[in-house]
């Protein structure tokens, strides 16, 4: 990974105080009868509002669900007052990322869940620095997760980011991995520490909305071949959802079959919702960070008040 400029560095520094305050504005909406629907739009407007683009479609993981988890083009589903519910998101200002979550507890029952996920990312903040190992992060993350009584997801975790790249370079477990791979001056990564009540191991869903191009393929139907020319003039570099592309094709049908074509071509590849094996309730926190020589400095990061 490169080390960021300080020109880079000074942009990040706004794209991350928007992405903070994009994830507290959202929390604010998410409500028992509102649908994700309308609070999706609603987030990554206020982006837009403000003059940043998406780093990534906003993920509102629900429950058992750990992430990637995007409102469907026609979604009909709302909150309930026993919903666990994750909010990933960041803005993008010249290929410079934000990243960021937190979570709302919509039940009132699981607020030590969500105190553990914010404790074991404040536990991994204060190890960072220039030439710690990401597995002694991960296990300052892990010690504070089991000490709450709850289990870390091992095959999740933090990453670098880098220019147009959300998920670059390294990744930060949340347990002690033995990777020795450590962290140098001038990195920007991404901690996010998920836990669960349930076995720990998260797996792909057969739910997926969220999407990244890959390369220009071959395609035989026009929508297909419309979709993509569409996507490499404007969404070749970040991840997209399905239904930020309605307004080009108007048949739900056709949208999604012509988006089954551009995978089976190699075009795009998917980022499917990811759920805990044994349908635990998953909480997570994350925080973006610069690494300096003695600690780091925190770029986004959203706490509820």
């Amino acid at each position: 990974m490169t080390a960021i400029t300080a020109e880079e560095l000074n942009t990040l520094k706004g794209v991350g105080k928007i992405s903070g305050e994009a994830m507290l504005y959202t929390a604010d909406l998410v409500k028992p009868g509102a649908k994700l629907l309308d609070v999706a739009n609603a987030a990554e407007k206020f982006l837009k509002d403000k003059g940043f683009g998406c780093a990534f479609p906003i993920n509102l993981s629900v429950n058992e669900q750990a992430a990637h988890y995007t409102p469907t083009v026609d979604d009909e589903k709302v909150f309930t007052a026993n919903d666990l519910v994750k909010v990933d998101f960041g803005a993008e200002k010249n290929g410079l990322l934000g990243d960021g979550a937190i979570t709302v507890d919509l039940s009132g029952k699981h607020k030590k869940m969500i105190d553990a996920a914010e404790k074991a990312l404040d536990s991994a903040i204060s190890t960072v620095k220039h030439g710690i190992s990401v597995c002694d992060i991960g296990k300052a993350i892990a010690e504070t997760i089991e000490s709450a009584g709850f289990a870390p997801v091992k095959n999740l975790g933090g990453h670098g980011v880098e220019t147009h790249d959300l998920h670059a370079g390294l990744f930060i477990p949340n347990y002690d991995n033995g990777d020795f791979t450590v962290l140098e001056e001038g990195m920007v990564v991404a901690i996010e520490p998920f836990l669960t009540n349930g076995k720990g191991m998260v797996t792909d869903s057969s739910l997926c909305e969220i999407y990244s191009y890959v390369e220009e393929a071959q395609v035989r139907s026009a929508e297909a071949r419309k979709l993509l020319q569409h996507i490499v003039e404007h969404n070749s570099e970040e991840p997209f959802a399905v239904r930020w592309f309605t307004n080009l094709i108007d048949s739900r049908f056709r949208l999604y079959a012509a988006f089954s074509e551009l995978l089976k071509s190699g075009a795009i590849e998917p980022h499917p919702t990811l759920v805990e094996i044994s349908g635990g309730l998953v909480s997570q926190a994350e925080a973006q960070l610069v690494v300096t020589k003695e600690g780091c400095e925190v770029i986004t990061r959203a706490v509820r008040k």
